[in-house]
């Protein structure tokens, strides 16, 4: 181990360790995750040190600065389901790759962007250590880029309310996945400023959101016992029907795939 991976390992394993006794952010994960212990952490800066040899590996390859990034923080294979959470990852000037995502303190009504590295994108109680991405398109790189680095710019489409069930083609709320696909469509079409535009881009482009089926009882239980989750946004004749419409990383994944707006999906067990 060279002195410079030491110290940045170190510097990396001390931010984990703080992270350890302060108030969380979460996104794509279980309000009852356990607290961390010594195994994820070691488990969680692996995975984001392997993902970033990974990703300047592409980098080298094909000059690639950006990807969208997923991680697995919680069990939704019962919804057919692989990954929870979106992030847009991107190469900074100084070399390390950095996150831009929105996360919702756990149980609340709210969300808010963060930057931050591979690392701390990765130090969670995950349901599955494993990353996933996918390289944007060469035409979408550079914007991608300059939108993502852009402190201004960046934060135009973010929406304060969190709904982690929002309605794709609706703006009351906004949830993790829904921001992300929302932020390609302001990059990809510099006449994109709001929110209901982007929305509008991802329909011309042929997004399909997931259709989850929820019962009554069910969307009951969760509307009355958890802050984050509601379905006021969501069409009558959908809602009634038990078919709730949401942004999930597999759809998106799929979508971008589809759509040729990025290449393969490629994963780190």
């Amino acid at each position: 181990m060279t002195h410079s991976f030491a110290w940045r390992w170190l510097a990396g394993l001390a931010t984990a360790l703080a992270l350890i006794t302060t108030p969380a952010a979460h996104a794509g994960r279980s309000c009852e995750a356990k607290p961390l212990t010594a195994r994820s952490i070691e488990l969680g800066m692996d995975l984001a040190l392997r993902t970033s040899q990974a990703l300047d590996a592409e980098h080298a390859r094909s000059g690639a600065r950006v990807v969208v990034l997923a991680r697995a923080g919680q069990d939704l294979s019962k919804y057919r389901l692989r990954y929870s959470h979106l992030g847009w990852a991107y190469k900074t000037a100084e070399g390390p790759w950095r996150v831009l995502h929105k996360l919702n303190s756990c149980g609340s009504a709210e969300g808010a962007l963060y930057r931050q590295g591979l690392g701390e994108f990765f130090l969670d109680d995950l349901w599955r250590h494993e990353a996933a991405w996918m390289v944007p398109a060469p035409t979408l790189q550079a914007p991608l880029h300059a939108l993502l680095t852009d402190p201004v710019r960046s934060t135009a489409l973010h929406t304060r309310a969190y709904n982690m069930l929002s309605y794709p083609w609706a703006t009351r709320y906004q949830q993790s996945n829904q921001w992300a696909l929302e932020m390609l469509g302001s990059a990809a079409e510099p006449g994109v400023g709001t929110r209901e535009q982007a929305q509008a881009w991802l329909r011309f482009k042929g997004y399909q959101p997931t259709t989850l089926q929820l019962g009554a009882l069910t969307r009951l239980g969760a509307r009355v016992s958890s802050a984050h989750i509601a379905f006021d946004d969501h069409p009558n004749e959908k809602r009634f029907a038990d078919r709730i419409e949401t942004v999930t990383v597999d759809s998106a994944f799929a979508w971008l795939e589809r759509a040729d707006l990025a290449g393969p999906l490629q994963r780190l067990p």
